[in-house]
């Protein structure tokens, strides 16, 4: 009663939870662009990069400012009397010889970085809900066929029980048939906790949390029959479309600028300054509204502009290394999958598809046996026959899904390929 119990609260759960309506892959994939948790790291760091430019160039930027102080001060006479200073002081910078127009570089050049970067995400959130798709049709085609298997060894069970009341067969005989069953109906029980949490997994990736889908539509996957280039020649493209090889591009010419912009810490700088002045005490040094330039020239900084030298030094040297290490790394990715992808529509598919013929056959004859009441194998042929075609659906699966990480090698889209048609 506890187990009937526990089955129909968990079974209200899924109905509750669940959305109705049918899910096809291309609304799926529109979930790339929702504000999924991964989307928004991405964006933020595209915002601080932007943000980091936009202080970069206010370098240039006009400043107006109030400095003033209220003081007093002892005369001659002995007598103490006040001075105090207000000033308005507008200033202007004229030159600072490469300080922001460095500064500037370096963070358009992360900007593109985080720009790439982003561009990524989308890349592999599409593979994920991808996957995630996929993963919840082939657990409802393993349910299926699980049920069935379960079905088939309870009947033999139920049978063999029989026969044991009336001497035809032994109890160890019996007994392995129960074991049989049990080890079927653990596989089926597993089955169907994986329908809920490849439903589960699908929802959180199209950031619908909370809302498992129902049903979904069996997607067509008519990009599984477009052509591909060959290795060489793909191998140049994604060299030249990689995200990740932008990124790690932009972020060394992000730091030859900023390289740049420390060593501009070592020349002057020249400013426009107009001060407009009261004073509580007069002078004949103190001019109520003066104008005029002031500049600045470094002559001893002590280690400060050599340690942030070094630092930045440092930084391409690692951005470097790991943008060698991405491309041995790509080669290596792209070589693995055109290979997969050969496989899959070579023997791959030939074999899944001789398999689903031979299981066909096996189902007729097992129905036609059923009928003459020659056998009783109907169910398992019946669950056989869903087997060859969940080889098959997975094969077409893998497929798509290696052609969708080609093309996320290839920065969004593949090369044409010559003498292919459209």
């Amino acid at each position: 009663m506890k187990r009937v119990a526990w089955g129909a609260l968990l079974a209200c759960a899924l109905s509750t939870a669940a959305v109705a309506e049918r899910l096809t892959l291309d609304e799926a994939l529109a979930a790339v662009t929702a504000a999924h948790p991964d989307r928004r790291v991405a964006e933020s760091e595209l915002a601080l990069a932007r943000a980091d430019r936009e202080q970069a160039a206010s370098r240039q930027d006009f400043s107006l400012f109030l400095d003033g102080s209220l003081r007093t001060g002892r005369r001659p006479d002995g007598d103490w009397k006040p001075d105090n200073i207000g000033r308005i002081v507008a200033r202007k910078p004229l030159l600072d010889f490469g300080r922001s127009s460095q500064a500037i570089a370096a963070a358009d050049q992360e900007i593109v970085a985080r720009q790439a970067a982003l561009f990524n995400v989308e890349n592999l959130r599409r593979i994920d809900i991808m996957v995630r798709y996929f993963d919840v049709l082939l657990a409802d085609m393993q349910y299926a066929a699980d049920n069935e298997f379960m079905a088939v060894a309870y009947v033999s069970w139920d049978n063999a029980k029989t026969r044991f009341e009336v001497g035809q067969i032994s109890q160890p005989e019996v007994l392995k048939l129960e074991a049989d069953f049990q080890d079927v109906r653990e596989r089926r029980n597993a089955s169907l906790q994986r329908i809920r949490s490849t439903r589960q997994k699908l929802a959180h990736a199209i950031n619908r949390p909370g809302k498992l889908p129902t049903e979904l539509a069996e997607p067509a996957l008519k990009d599984n029959a477009r052509p591909v280039p060959e290795y060489e020649f793909l191998l140049s493209w994604v060299m030249a479309k990689n995200p990740r090889v932008l990124v790690l591009q932009a972020q060394i010419a992000a730091s030859d600028a900023r390289f740049a912009t420390v060593r501009a810490e070592r020349n002057p700088t020249l400013d426009a300054e107009v001060i407009g002045g009261g004073y509580s005490r007069e002078s004949t040094t103190r001019d109520e509204l003066s104008a005029g330039f002031v500049f600045n020239i470094p002559l001893y900084q002590g280690g400060r502009v050599d340690a942030r030298i070094a630092r930045e030094l440092a930084q391409k040297e690692r951005s470097a290394a790991e943008l060698e290490k991405l491309k041995l790394d790509l080669s290596d990715t792209l070589l693995v999958t055109l290979q997969e992808i050969e496989w899959l529509r070579g023997s791959s598919r030939a074999a899944a598809d001789k398999q689903i013929e031979y299981r066909d056959w096996a189902l007729e004859r097992a129905r036609a046996e059923y009928e003459r009441e020659l056998k009783t194998n109907l169910g398992a042929s019946m669950a056989e026959t869903q087997m060859a075609q969940l080889r098959r659906k997975q094969v077409e699966y893998r497929l798509a899904l290696a052609l969708a990480r080609l093309e996320a090698l290839s920065g969004g889209s593949l090369p044409p390929v010559e003498g292919a048609q459209e």
